[in-house]
Formats: C-alpha cells, sequence, structure tokens
C-alpha cells in the first residue's frame, strides 16, 4: 500500500493548499483527520450555498442512486429538464444548456455568442468584451477572457477575440460598440478580482447599449448566482435583463454542475450539433441542483438571509472603526471582502489558528463565504475571532 506522502507527491501541484485534511463536513463545519472543528467559511468557494451534507439534497440524491446514474443526452432526462423549467421560472431567461462547472458554462456562452453573430449576419463581429480584475475561469477560452494578467503568465499566446476595459468606468462605455464586439461578459460583483460591485447607472447604461446595438450581454453568475448576494441572481436588483447568464458552484450543493442560460431568440443558435456534454446535467447532478434550488426558492429563505447578512456588514464596519489594519468593508449578501493593509494571507492564516477558515480574493483581499444558512451564533465566532486577529496584527505591526 502507498504511503500517504507518495499518494500526496501523485497528485499535480497545482494548489497551495492549506495544512488540513479535510474528513467530514455537515453545516457550516469541517472536521479534519484529527477531529478538529473549524467554522467554514469557504463554502468550497461558494459551492456549499446550503452547507454541507444539506439533508433534502442528500435524502434526493439518496433516491436517485437507486435508480439511474448515468444515460447520456441522448434520452431525456427527467431531473434535467424540472431543474431547467426551474431555473427559468426564476429567472428573465428561457432555455438551459447544463455542463459540469462553471469555466464550462462560461466556454458555452463565448460559443454561443460567437454562434450568434454568425446566425445574425453579424461578420465583423468577431471580439468579446471583458473587464479588469474579472475572472472567468481557466480553460483556453475562459482563461483568455479573465482581464488579469497573473492568470496568463505562461499560457501565451492565448486565445484570440477578447479585448479588456476598466470596470465601472464611465469612459469605457463608449468603447464597447466598435463594429467588432459581439457580446460583453462580465461579473456584476468579480469575486476573485477583489470584491469589486457594479455600481447601478454604469451597469444599466452598458446593458442599454448592448440591446440598442443587439450585443449580447453576459452576466458570469457562476460565484454569484443560486442565492449567494440575497437575490437567487446578482443581476436581478440592477433592473437588467442579461442576454445569457452562466451558474455553477452553488447550483449542485458540491456536486459538479453548470448551467448556460439564454433567452430564446440567442438559445436558437445552438442547434443539435452545435454543443454538447457527456456528463451535463446527468440525473445524479441535476437531482443535486434540483434540490438544492427547491430549498433556495423556499418563502422566505433569502428573506431571513438578508437579514443575518445586514447584522453581519454591521459588525465588520465596527471591526474597520477600530482597526487601522482594515482599509475596506465590501460585498453584498454572503460574498464579502475585507480589503487590509498587509496580506491577505496573514489573516486567513491567524484565522485558521483560531479555526476559522476563510479565503483571499488577491494579495490584500480576505474573501469571507458563509453558507447561506449558516446562524447568527455562528457569524459571531467569526466575528470574534477578526476582532482578535485584528489586535494581535495591530500590536505586532506597532512593535
Amino acid at each position: 500500500m502507498s504511503s500517504k506522502s507518495e499518494i500526496s507527491s501523485a497528485v499535480m501541484q497545482t494548489y497551495n493548499r492549506f495544512p488540513i485534511t479535510a474528513t467530514k463536513g455537515k453545516d457550516s463545519f469541517l472536521w479534519d483527520e484529527s477531529g478538529k472543528k473549524y467554522l467554514d467559511y469557504t463554502s468550497g468557494i461558494a459551492t456549499c450555498n446550503l452547507g454541507h451534507v444539506p439533508d433534502n439534497v442528500q435524502q434526493a440524491i439518496s433516491v436517485q442512486l437507486e435508480e439511474l446514474w448515468h444515460c447520456s443526452n441522448l434520452y431525456h432526462i427527467p431531473s434535467q429538464e424540472k431543474l431547467a423549467s426551474m431555473l427559468t421560472e426564476y429567472s428573465c431567461l428561457d432555455q438551459v444548456f447544463f455542463c459540469n462547472s462553471g469555466a464550462e458554462a462560461n466556454e458555452a456562452a463565448i460559443k454561443i455568442a460567437k454562434k450568434y453573430a454568425k446566425d445574425k449576419g453579424y461578420h465583423d463581429r468577431i471580439e468579446i468584451v471583458t473587464f479588469e480584475q474579472s475572472f472567468h475561469g481557466r480553460t483556453g477560452s475562459t482563461m483568455a477572457a479573465t482581464a488579469q494578467e497573473k492568470i496568463h503568465q505562461g499560457f501565451t499566446p492565448l486565445t484570440k477575440g477578447f479585448r479588456y476595459l476598466p470596470f465601472n468606468n464611465k469612459g469605457s462605455l463608449s468603447e464597447i460598440d466598435n463594429g467588432k464586439t459581439s457580446a460583453v461578459l462580465l461579473e456584476v460583483i468579480q469575486g476573485e478580482g477583489g470584491i469589486h460591485i457594479a455600481e447601478k447607472d454604469w451597469l444599466k447604461q452598458l446593458s442599454a447599449i448592448c440591446k440598442d446595438a443587439d450585443i449580447l450581454l453576459i452576466i458570469d453568475e457562476i460565484q454569484t448566482g443560486i442565492g449567494r448576494t440575497g437575490s437567487l441572481f446578482a443581476y436581478e436588483p440592477y433592473g437588467i435583463e442579461p442576454d445569457v447568464i452562466t451558474v455553477a458552484k452553488g447550483l449542485g450543493s458540491g456536486f459538479p454542475i453548470g448551467a448556460m442560460l439564454a433567452k430564446q431568440h440567442v438559445a436558437a443558435s445552438f442547434s443539435p450539433g452545435a454543443h454538447g456534454s457527456t456528463f451535463g446535467g446527468n440525473p445524479i447532478a441535476a437531482t443535486a441542483g434540483t434540490a438544492t434550488l427547491k430549498e433556495i426558492i423556499k418563502d422566505g429563505f433569502l428573506k431571513n438571509c438578508n437579514e443575518v447578512q445586514d447584522e453581519l456588514f454591521t459588525q465588520l464596519k465596527l471591526i474597520k472603526e477600530i482597526s487601522p489594519l482594515i482599509k475596506d468593508i465590501r460585498g453584498k449578501g454572503y460574498l464579502i471582502g475585507i480589503e487590509v493593509t498587509n496580506q491577505a494571507s496573514t489573516w486567513i492564516e491567524k484565522l485558521r489558528d483560531k479555526q476559522i477558515l476563510v479565503l483571499p480574493a488577491g494579495e490584500k483581499v480576505v474573501r469571507i463565504l458563509p453558507p447561506l444558512t449558516t446562524t447568527k451564533e455562528e457569524l459571531q465566532m467569526c466575528i470574534q475571532a477578526l476582532k482578535e486577529v485584528a489586535l494581535e496584527l495591530e500590536e505586532v505591526t506597532n512593535g
């Protein structure tokens, strides 16, 4: 039998892993192999929106495991069709393509934008506009769509066809419709890029420009969707209707699933053979998605989340007032960024020592992603730990 070190060395070193071996999860908590319990405010990177191993999702999957695991998209899949109906009912979109991840959902969106332009006879429209500090994935096209130099390093030449503009910059709006733009792809809240929120007026103007020119507006909801920001989708409070949205992470409670949703006139560009996925929306993943979504859309669920979240922001702002090491608190719902003056990694390590798990969003932003089901008591545990870390680091800074 191979030793633990031999097993670890067999895995490609594509992640800077935390020094934790997770063996169990339930609700807001993770346990390591020694039995130590952590408050998990990473939520599997905004994936376990209902916490770990949510009961209703587990029950639904248990039933499906006894019936059918996989049959491919050559056949009708009832759980997939049900999930698609739910997603379209609770959004402004009309049809759904299922895949396995956020990057794949964004790949599908990029493909449909190109196909739509060709179908409409817009042969000069060969570019997709994205924005600085964005993050859309690590596949060939989504990496090129991501306007962060650090993501590109070592992988040039990049896939062509993407043009980057400043985010939240009114001057950039005049550069959208240059005769070559087929689509605009953006996050309403930039997650990996540092938790930057799109300004309402700016996004409404951008949406109007796209609509007038028949440029597709694609909203990347991979991290923000499925209740993460306090509404089912982050685009909703802006009063706009995108042509395409992409979702993944929170949709399956940890089971791999992604989806690209499109308006009917756009979806028509994906005819049989235009795109596909062997595993996309298979019976188990679709069942997980359906069970997850049922919980999120229950009456009062998101209202309660927002009430609890308001208290969290109030407490975080109080910590900012007493700590010169905290530069800014920003975010929405349970997608929160704490910009610090030193390294985010220092805060993350100290919080981990206090059995609180959080993430970075760039070098100087601590990202907090509680499950939507977290309690006020759990939030207070995180707040208390943050206060302690702020004081400890201030003491170190002051010598």
